[in-house]
């Protein structure tokens, strides 16, 4: 028999899969209903719902257990490992809706669009034949997938208006679980979708990448992720300065100390982590583990609350059954099942906004912060009016606005005769997204002196 730890919530996936409690209701092994007993009796941790011995199915068991445990036929379990691994047989193509039909956001390299020659920016209007106009994602997925080495014909309007029709193999690929970007102000950005068994050494070459760029400081996002491998999120916590203890454990028989497993290279200890409802499990784990150590800053909404641990144990025919076998907290102890991780800056729009800002704003202590702009216009022209005047032309780089989450945009300047300086974005602003306005003590006053300090400020864009 074997068991592997796990921290898990299935909340989001590209993958249509159903859990197996319909295939759980038609297997009467009687050997396998013994064996899940024993199983249960010795190690599941959490309140069984009836006389777990009177149970003469599967199907029965399970209902008497929390949701978080299961049962999977060997093909199930092997189709639910790959869903954590980002891994599924498809033609390999991340999509979204749009009014004329399923919108390709990404192609994945060497997947069967790839080798199609499908490119991000087409639109699949029609599947084998069948308009797909109006058909939401998960309704196209279920044509896209199939058995690998299989075929699909998908028609596609291109950019320029033109259409083709395609033959395309189904291959197994696996998409991006870690993705980053050098954000303005030599911020590194690593987004982790999932706590894959690889998790770990794709966020830590991440780090080490965007140090090479010039990256000072971190945010790591661990929004709609929910959870995976035990071990990645240990592996994770080595990676923060101070974090020596990756979770507390209390299983049927025991509670102990879990200790994070140091690593070679660490984040800076004001990284920014970012979570949201749907972060959970071993995201919870991790987030929890770093803000009671102080190895972190969280930032976003309250997490999921899924505090529990499954393992997965083998069974005599190949199956697998997932069982809660124990309750996590953070090194202080703090309830995390069905109550979830409050983060210590807690935001109402996307917390990428407040994490960049804060991390631009540690760059520059020595500046004046003023009052925010909120509700401003998408057409917005910022004026800065100064107490006397300044000589022109002002120097490069002296005015910057950022788009947070991103980086700077481009804009105009004039100089008004109130000693003021407009600011006019050559573009119209971002419904929704929020940015930031340095101006730098580089500008000289007429006297030729340059100004004292140098002033920030938050600016909201109309949603």
């Amino acid at each position: 028999m074997k068991k592997v730890l796990w921290s898990f919530l299935f909340v989001l996936s590209f993958v249509i899969f159903p859990l197996s409690n319909a295939s759980a209701a038609n297997n009467n092994d009687q050997q396998l209903v013994e064996e899940i007993k024993e199983i249960i009796t010795e190690n599941y941790v959490g309140k069984i719902n009836g006389d777990l011995q009177k149970a003469t199915t599967i199907s029965d068991i399970i209902n008497m257990l929390d949701p978080y445990s299961t049962y999977f036929t060997k093909q199930e379990f092997e189709e639910f490992m790959n869903s954590i691994n980002l891994s599924t047989i498809g033609i390999g193509v991340v999509i979204e809706e749009h009014d004329d039909g399923i919108h390709i956001l990404q192609v994945i390299d060497k997947g069967g669009a790839s080798d199609a020659g499908v490119v991000a920016g087409d639109i699949i209007i029609s599947i084998n034949g069948q308009s797909i106009v109006g058909n939401s994602i998960e309704e196209a997925s279920s044509l896209l997938i199939g058995n690998e080495g299989t075929q699909v014909q998908v028609k596609l309007l291109h950019e320029n208006g033109s259409t083709s029709t395609k033959t395309i193999t189904r291959k197994k690929f696996t998409l991006p679980n870690v993705e980053s970007a050098l954000l303005f102000g030599n911020v590194g950005y690593i987004a982790m979708s999932s706590f894959s068994e690889d998790g770990a050494q794709l966020v830590k070459e991440a780090l080490i990448q965007l140090k090479q760029r010039g990256a000072t400081s971190f945010i790591l996002d661990l929004q709609n992720n929910g959870g995976g491998y035990v071990t990645t999120a240990e592996e994770l916590t080595g990676l923060f300065p101070k974090a020596k203890i990756a979770y507390l454990l209390q299983e049927a028989h025991a509670s102990y100390e879990v200790r994070a497993k140091q690593q070679n290279i660490k984040f800076p200890a004001d990284t920014r982590i970012l979570v949201n409802r749907y972060s959970a499990s071993a995201s919870e784990m991790l987030s929890a583990s770093l803000q009671d150590q102080q190895s972190a800053i969280l930032y976003g909404e309250t997490t999921y609350g899924k505090g529990a641990m499954q393992g997965f144990y083998e069974l005599h025919d190949g199956s697998y059954l997932k069982l809660t076998v124990g309750k996590f907290t953070g090194p202080a102890g703090h309830t995390i099942n069905e109550v979830g991780v409050k983060p210590n800056i807690q935001t109402k729009t996307a917390p990428i906004f407040q994490a960049h800002y804060d991390a631009i704003k540690a760059q520059y202590k020595d500046y004046q912060e003023l009052t925010s702009l909120k509700n401003v216009p998408t057409t917005k022209t910022f004026k800065v009016k100064f107490s006397q005047a300044f000589t022109t032309p002002i120097p490069e780089g002296s005015v910057q606005l950022v788009a947070l989450g991103g980086d700077e945009v481009p804009f105009t300047t004039k100089v008004e005769k109130d000693n003021s300086l407009l600011i006019k974005p050559t573009e119209p602003l971002v419904e929704g997204q929020e940015y930031m306005l340095l101006v730098h003590p580089t500008i000289q006053k007429s006297s030729g002196d340059k100004l004292q300090k140098g002033i920030y400020l938050h600016i909201a864009v109309t949603n």
